[in-house]
């Protein structure tokens, strides 16, 4: 089962997989969705390989049919930059959007950032995490295979972004964004106080991940007075570093519990 599932050309429908945890669908969802679809034109259109990816969420995108148009920013030479833009299929008013820098990678004797010889990672050591949406319906974490130890949160992918022959299994930049969209959340200073989305996501790689796991070694900062934060992170895989991320965060108060009816009342007194 893939997260999106081509209608034809530019049109997609979200599965339950694309789901948030409250109303519309996951962010890092809808950046992957836009994301990979550059990804899939960058060979044909010699773009190269996509290094960044910036997505803003203009508004929550419902479960509906969505549409999507690409625009070239520029391409040719070295860099190119893409934006892609989404929809639902009947309204005029955007969701979201994606600007995506690709490169044309070519080879430079110049001294690196190399990281430290070491066995490589192994996340199945560290222990299953699940989180239930508060809706209580399928959503994108049951997409992901979460685990966390030694200070970093570590997640696999185990359905496509796309659902098409068409479009390669292998996306490298859109395969990091869904596990790269939880980094706020990760390292949340306090729990279960406030709603915390990020109305922005950026990704940047230096290296392309290898393997199916994405870690992350995330920190945050609240304003709680301000209603503003901030995530970031270091971005892995199991043999090290492989970029950033960052994302803007707003507070937003849970809403208070309803108050009993009468009845319940009574037989909470009467217990």
């Amino acid at each position: 089962m893939a997260i999106f599932e081509p209608l034809g050309p530019n049109r997609w429908q979200p599965t339950a997989l694309a789901a948030g945890p409250f109303a519309g669908l996951q962010g890092g969802a809808v950046a992957s969705l836009l994301t990979a679809e550059i990804e899939a034109l960058a060979a044909t259109r010699k773009w190269g390989t996509a290094i960044a990816s910036s997505a803003w969420f203009l508004r929550p995108t419902p479960m509906t049919v969505l549409r999507t148009g690409l625009s070239v920013v520029t391409e040719g030479g070295r860099v190119s930059v893409i934006d892609n833009t989404l929809w639902p299929v009947d309204e005029d008013q955007p969701c979201a959007t994606v600007r995506v820098t690709l490169s044309r990678e070519r080879a430079v004797e110049v001294p690196g950032f190399v990281d430290p010889e070491s066995n490589a990672a192994d996340p199945t050591r560290f222990p299953i995490r699940t989180r239930q949406a508060a809706h209580g319906r399928p959503w994108f974490m049951d997409a992901m295979e979460a685990r966390a130890g030694d200070g970093v949160a570590w997640f696999r992918m185990n359905h496509s972004i796309i659902g098409d022959a068409e479009f390669p299994s292998k996306a490298p930049l859109s395969s990091v964004l869904g596990p790269a969209d939880w980094t706020h959340g990760i390292a949340r200073p306090f729990q279960d106080v406030v709603a915390d989305p990020n109305p922005n996501l950026t990704v940047q790689l230096f290296r392309q991940p290898e393997g199916e796991w994405v870690g992350i070694r995330a920190e945050a900062r609240w304003r709680p007075g301000g209603g503003l934060g901030g995530g970031s992170g270091v971005l892995l895989d199991v043999h090290g570093e492989i970029g950033r991320v960052s994302m803007s965060v707003i507070l937003v108060p849970f809403p208070p519990a309803p108050k009993p009816e009468p009845a319940d009342q009574l037989a909470t007194a009467s217990n």
